[in-house]
């Protein structure tokens, strides 16, 4: 009897989950009730999908609305019913249009008006698929009004919204959010009503007892609905089931595509590998993967032909006939890569192709696969409530101060010191914890169906431009639509555009440079032995301190290490405590002997310790005799996106059972459950590593033989780990020579003359797009700039995007100082009005007479702190006082045991909890030589000593060694002062400062 239940899927409106809608609707004795979200199906599949866990009869349509004003409800008689209605709600949220009062004819939907709507609008003539839809409430004025008339049109239409008053408050929290009002502020027509919720259905009959046609209508109408979706463990894949048409062609294209890529990868193939081939082809064919591994062929071949960068990786990267169609670049054969975790019979879903594009060139990919393809969509994702974004929200709801509302996010109080209104912001922000708060778009994913997506929900048009699911990939994934994911990457771009560089600044060498042979540059000495002393500054995946400590301790030395490394800093190796025991093996053969036999026979290559996905499928199968469909169970229940908790225990139950059968040690049966289940959502597979360690190679490559071009574009591509200005600390400290921003010779990215970079007009953070482009275009047309007047005779500008471009010194080239620029500036300037074009004829200028003036470094270094967020001196020269002492990274080994005492510029710093919850820091720095150190901060340091942002600090520690690395436990820590900003202070103090630094110089 019940034709509009909300979730929290409305958003900002609905208050629980549908599995909730499911439970209140048996416990209140309802077998058959409709799901129809606010313009949202985010919930439709799930909840068909769980219905019958419940014993109940799911029905699916939308409530249709403009903002909070309802229009009509849609129920779809049928799937295709549900179509049509995913297709109108889809049109309007593409094109942003309101909802029309009336709705259209639908072929295979019912639309019930809200009884307020029909009297307001005076709606008098229906179609056969329409009715009047009657709430409880609306009982009382049904006698009196002119709609009784229409009996065989009248159906109950209460809506569901709320359980109990803990989810009326919880609403309207949410309805204020989503108004930007103050809670005592927010209108009641912005509200639901308090009595929209779930009657018990005797009281539900009772109520409408002088009115049982209305009960009988509604019965009736329920009972010509259906819907149906497959999610049985036999489901056929919803993706686009051929790629040429037919069954046998794509097979047929297949096997033609990996004889013809066979030269390429394999010159002269072993059984070997033609027994893998055929074994994988089998099998492909036998689960009905071929098309999807034809579209991926299909999107890498498209890439190819523009030139664009590419990486696969993923599952995928274990297969040899991926390997053959060019869609990854690691040989299975070579890395013995577990076929079983890439496919085996027992699998349901396609194995994981993760395609990274450059961050540049993933767009034009993506709309290529909207055109090439007819069911398209990008997947969504839902954006929930968080901790720090509840408090912050609720906080304006409250009207609490911004101060105090940075407190509460930053967790920094005591809650029984809380005043009222606090103490409620903290305790209502468990209403809404954890509900969608808005849709957004997966980082990756597109689907490619067989049919329309809107046969399975509606769609949406994000800022990105392409129509997008409104459910997740898990959702999807139920219903047998599997992602293709099409990522961008900034390492790729960085790659491509330093081949550019060289090519322009060393031409002769550019010819040699071939950085798709991976095989010699994985065999290149000057590259190994960056990896092994971490010299991987600006390089893929290899440069956080994390990777570099790691890389360290390994003293890796060669491709294989890599790839162990690149998954062994993954939290779920970490976690486990095996990344230690993994390194105390790789530095001591002896130990490896402790390792169990059966583990050491699964996993010789790394000495016996679960690094990789597949690893747990090995000790899954081998050690606990699982078969290798539980194994792909457990496999799946290692990724946070698994949903049957209650299989995975059954598969953790087998798992213990069977090693106990088998004599294991109760102990050691604990400790390798342990480290399953602590590869959770955090691991690599083999074939992932792989990929990463071959991008992480050729940007090392690029690195070690042309670094200065190859940090150029680190720094045009956004940098990576690190703030920018350590990129150019680490050029500088390569032999660069750095310069600010000059008309001249800048482009809007950085550029490089020689061993010249000038930083790019992109620094200058308040300098406009469209006067950066005019300065480039004119310097094109017309040659340098040579004079202030001449600049501004062919440059439109305003005297405040002048003055910024005069106070970096980016007029410097011609010749003048640019204190007398800036009077200048603003003199030829100041009163005129602003010309969005060149002028025609060169004006006549005035000479004007200024006086003489003259800055000072420690001024242009503030001035250079202020537009481009950094200065190009060293930081040490900007100190109150100056260090006490030298001490650098290269002294730590001479007080190792010993404490020391140290200033650094701070790079980095990871916060992080200990397992009990407590703070603790690592960080980074840089000395006053520009080498780099790290240090820690143990948890009863960090609950003394904070940091205070970027700057200079002072500490004090033990320096201590683990595996040869060397770092700085601290004891004390403490930031160092500033010298005033010359430009602000006292011109007497500022002279002092001057002269001090000119005679310490000498």
């Amino acid at each position: 009897m019940y034709l509009n239940c909300h979730t929290y899927y409305s958003l900002r409106y609905g208050t629980f989950s549908e599995v909730e809608l499911l439970e209140l609707a048996r416990e209140q004795g309802v077998r058959c009730l409709a799901l129809t979200d606010i313009n949202n199906t985010s919930a439709g599949l799930n909840f068909v999908r769980r219905a019958p866990e419940f014993d109940l009869r799911p029905l699916l349509g939308i409530d249709f609305r403009n903002g909070i004003d309802p229009c009509f409800v849609g129920l779809a008689r049928n799937n295709a019913g549900y179509m049509e209605l995913n297709r109108f709600l889809s049109s309007h949220l593409h094109q942003g249009k309101p909802l029309p009062e009336r709705a259209p004819e639908f072929s295979d939907a019912f639309v019930i008006y809200p009884f307020e709507k029909v009297l307001l609008a005076e709606m008098q003539d229906f179609g056969p698929g329409e009715f009047i839809g009657v709430s409880v409430r609306d009982l009382r004025r049904l006698p009196f009004s002119r709609l009784v008339e229409y009996r065989d049109r009248l159906v109950v239409l209460q809506p569901v919204t709320f359980r109990n008053k803990r989810d009326f408050n919880a609403h309207r929290l949410l309805r204020a959010i989503d108004n930007n009002v103050l809670l005592s502020k927010l209108p009641e027509e912005q509200q639901a009503h308090p009595e929209d919720g779930m009657y018990p259905l005797p009281n539900l009959a009772a109520a409408f007892s002088e009115h049982r046609f209305i009960l009988e209508n509604t019965r009736v109408l329920m009972e010509s609905c259906s819907i149906h979706f497959d999610f049985s463990e036999a489901r056929r894949p919803q993706n686009l089931q051929t790629y040429t048409g037919s069954r046998e062609e794509d097979e047929a294209l297949l096997e033609r595509l990996c004889q013809e890529g066979m030269p390429y990868r394999y010159p002269n193939p072993g059984p070997e590998i033609r027994a893998r081939l055929e074994k994988e082809l089998g099998l492909i064919r036998q689960k009905e993967f071929v098309s999807y591994f034809l579209i991926n062929w299909d999107i890498i071949s498209e890439a190819r032909r523009r030139g664009f960068f590419y990486v696969g990786r993923g599952s995928g990267a274990n297969s040899i006939v991926a390997y053959l169609l060019r869609i990854t670049d690691v040989d299975p054969i070579e890395l013995d890569l577990y076929f079983e975790r890439f496919i085996n019979l027992f699998r349901a879903n396609p194995p994981d192709f993760d395609i990274d594009f450059s961050w540049r060139d993933r767009d034009a990919i993506t709309r290529y696969i909207f055109e090439r393809f007819e069911h398209v969509a990008l997947l969504g994702t839902y954006v929930t409530f968080r901790e720090r974004g509840i408090l912050r929200e609720l906080g304006k709801v409250f009207g609490l101060p911004k101060a105090e509302v940075d407190a509460l996010c930053e967790g920094q109080y005591e809650p029984s010191r809380l005043d009222g209104v606090a103490r409620l912001v903290v305790r209502y922000g468990q209403l809404i914890k954890g509900m969608p708060n808005y849709l957004s778009v997966h980082s990756g994913g597109i689907l490619i169906a067989d049919k329309p997506l809107q046969w399975f929900a509606a769609t949406h048009l994000p800022p990105k431009g392409f129509p997008t699911t409104q459910f997740d990939m898990v959702i999807a994934e139920d219903v047998g639509l599997y992602k293709f994911d099409i990522l961008g990457q900034r390492g790729l771009a960085k790659i491509k555009e330093a081949l550019q560089i060289i090519r322009c600044n060393h031409p002769g060498d550019a010819g040699e440079v071939d950085i798709h042979n991976i095989g010699r540059i994985k065999a290149d000495t000057r590259v190994n032995q960056m990896i092994r002393t971490a010299q991987c500054m600006g390089c893929f995946y290899v440069e956080s301190p994390a990777m570099r400590m790691l890389l360290r301790k390994l003293e890796v030395d060669n491709y294989l290490g890599l790839v162990a490394a690149s998954s062994i800093i993954r939290p779920g190796v970490s976690k486990s405590g095996m990344m230690r025991e993994y390194i105390l093996r790789h530095r001591d053969p002896e130990r490896v002997k402790q390792a169990h036999p059966v583990l050491l026979d699964i996993m010789p290559d790394t000495y016996g310790v679960m690094v990789y996905q597949e690893d747990v499928i090995k000790v899954a199968h081998y050690f606990a005799g699982l078969s290798l469909g539980e194994a792909d169970v457990l496999r799946r229940g290692m990724s946070g996106k698994f949903r049957s908790r209650s299989e995975f225990e059954r598969i953790r139950s087998v798992f213990i059972r069977n090693c106990r059968q088998k004599g294991y040690p109760e102990s050691l049966v604990s400790e390798i459950w342990n480290q399953v289940a602590s590869f959770a959502g955090y691991a690599f597979a083999k074939g992932h590593s792989a990929s990463y360690a071959v991008e992480s190679y050729q940007s090392l490559f690029l690195r070690a033989y042309f670094p200065l071009e190859y940090l150029v574009a680190v720094l045009n591509n956004g940098g990576g780990f690190y703030r920018p200005e350590h990129y150019v600390h680490e050029a500088r400290m390569l032999g660069a020579r750095i310069h600010p921003p000059c008309i001249n010779r800048s482009a809007i990215a950085n550029c490089i003359y020689g061993k010249d970079i000038y930083l790019g007009f992109m620094y200058l953070r308040e300098l406009e797009q469209r006067v950066m482009e005019r300065i480039v275009r004119q310097r094109e047309q017309g040659g340098p700039f040579r004079s202030l007047e001449d600049f501004l005779d062919r440059v439109p500008i305003a005297v405040e995007q002048l003055s910024i471009l005069v106070r970096v010194d980016a007029f410097r080239s011609t010749g003048k100082e640019k204190h007398r620029l800036l009077w200048k500036a603003h003199l030829l300037l100041s009163g005129s009005p602003k010309k969005e074009h060149p002028r025609l004829f060169p004006p006549q200028h005035r000479h004007f007479q200024i006086p003489r003036l003259e800055g000072t470094a420690l001024e242009t270094a503030f001035t250079q702190l202020e537009l481009l967020g950094f200065c190009l001196c060293s930081p040490f020269e900007l100190l109150a006082q100056p260090p006490a002492n030298g001490n650098g990274s290269r002294h730590l080994p001479d007080y190792l045991g010993r404490n020391i005492d140290i200033y650094g510029y701070l790079v980095t710093v990871k916060n992080t909890r200990t397992h009990r919850g407590d703070r603790m820091y690592f960080a980074t720095f840089i000395d006053q030589d520009g080498a780099v150190f790290d240090t820690v901060l143990f948890p009863p340091v960090a609950a003394r000593y904070r940091f205070r942002g970027r700057g200079i600090y002072r500490s004090y520690g033990k320096v201590v060694s683990e595996f040869g690395f060397l770092s700085i436990e601290v004891a004390r820590m403490e930031k160092q002062d500033l010298v005033p900003d010359p430009r602000y202070s006292d011109m007497k103090t500022s002279q002092r400062l001057r002269l001090g630094r000119d005679q310490a110089a000498r």
